[in-house]
């Protein structure tokens, strides 16, 4: 679909360097061209003729190239492009972008383009989370620019945390949604995340472990892929993807009238940890505690959200995926749910103690359909949502 586009590929000075030679690879195989420029800094981590030779073209590195610039070079490379790619975009060049800066040939063809941009960071967590790298990636989005990552996981440096660049396929997918044409594009999906909470008082509630990290991480590769995505979230642990409806919850119920309210979609993702039972009769004044006497909580069962989409009838998504988190007999547990609910998918996995995948940033699931049961690899959570969002664009395109 990307056959005949043309993107300006800016690589910065990071270790994550090396994967932009595999993007050019895979972009050049589906008929892309590509024009590299190449900050000095890059160049300490791959060379020039690395990225000329896959590329196919010149690598452009002087802002002050005098025969190029009589014809004012670095504006044309600036307007020819499809989409001006940023990877890696270092706490640096994005710096640099929010700022207006233009000292160098990849900033000021940053600041002379009125291309859509993508910006793929890459940097140690310290300074991903740093105020001023944080105050940048606002200005940046305020002002238009997409973004694609970063992931959590191990870096060079040895520490561990968001900021790795995001791996290939992901970024593809995002040049993809950027120009119009990702597998998902046209499509709308609903995605739920997160924990719900059930009251017990104004100041009590009935809750579970859930971060919302792996619901909020298949939203965002989702979108990335190009589907308008509304994101029903519970109370979670971790912000919103960005380009996505968000709808925030706190009950079963919300959560229910959420979902029903987003109809219709064509596929629907339901990853959030919905408590089973809230408490029948909420106080409605804080619970106050007498020595030696417990008090008595009746309890009554939620709704089904899952089950109630899954089998509506009219207006079914055309995908339904269920979630199923399990601390024991996790592929026969999650068979028999996907039975009773029935959902297409039941994406399963294992939350025991120990597994660390409530709140980490690793998972190993199980996905489950009506005829096979396909057991994926331990990965990062993005790498889990990506392969999600590419195994949803086949079933739903084929």
């Amino acid at each position: 679909m990307l056959t005949g586009k043309r993107i300006l590929l800016i690589i910065g000075g990071g270790i994550a360097a090396y994967k932009c030679l595999d993007l050019i690879r895979r972009l050049r195989g589906r008929g892309v061209a590509v024009t590299p420029v190449m900050t000095r800094a890059a160049e300490e981590f791959v060379t020039p003729l690395s990225v000329s030779a896959l590329a196919g073209e010149e690598v452009h590195r002087d802002l002050f190239d005098l025969t190029k610039e009589a014809q004012m070079g670095h504006i044309q490379l600036s307007r020819v492009a499809d989409l001006v790619v940023v990877a890696p975009a270092t706490a640096d060049l994005m710096g640099k972008m929010a700022g207006g800066l233009a000292n160098d040939l990849a900033s000021t063809l940053l600041m002379a383009t009125d291309t859509p941009v993508l910006c793929a960071p890459a940097m140690n967590v310290r300074m991903w989370q740093h105020p001023a790298t944080q105050r940048n990636l606002a200005v940046l989005q305020g002002d238009g620019l997409r973004f694609v990552g970063p992931d959590d996981g191990d870096m060079a440096c040895g520490e561990y945390g968001p900021g790795r660049m995001a791996e290939v396929p992901q970024i593809i997918a995002a040049i993809d949604a950027a120009l119009g044409q990702g597998p998902l594009t046209g499509r709308r999906v609903i995605v739920t995340s997160g924990p719900t909470q059930e009251p017990i008082d104004p100041v009590r509630y009935i809750s579970n472990h859930s971060s919302g990290a792996q619901g909020t991480a298949i939203a965002r590769a989702l979108a990335a892929s190009g589907a308008e995505v509304v994101f029903v979230t519970g109370p979670a642990n971790v912000p919103p993807p960005e380009g996505v409806q968000v709808v925030r919850v706190t009950t079963a119920q919300d959560m229910l009238e959420a979902v029903q309210g987003a109809l219709p979609a064509d596929a629907a993702v339901f990853a959030a940890a919905v408590a089973d039972w809230r408490v029948a009769q909420v106080a409605g004044s804080k619970m106050k505690k007498t020595a030696g006497e417990m008090p008595t909580l009746r309890f009554a069962e939620n709704p089904d959200i899952l089950a109630s989409v899954a089998q509506m009838g009219a207006g079914r998504p055309a995908l339904v995926v269920g979630f199923a988190a399990e601390t024991d007999d996790v592929v026969a547990n999650a068979q028999a749910k996907r039975a009773r609910k029935g959902c297409d998918w039941i994406i399963a996995n294992d939350v025991s103690v120990g597994t660390g995948t409530f709140g980490g940033a690793d998972n190993t699931v199980h996905v489950v359909t009506d005829q096979v049961v396909e057991d994926w690899p331990r990965m990062g959570k993005d790498a889990v949502a990506a392969r999600l969002a590419q195994r949803m664009a086949a079933a739903l395109n084929g």
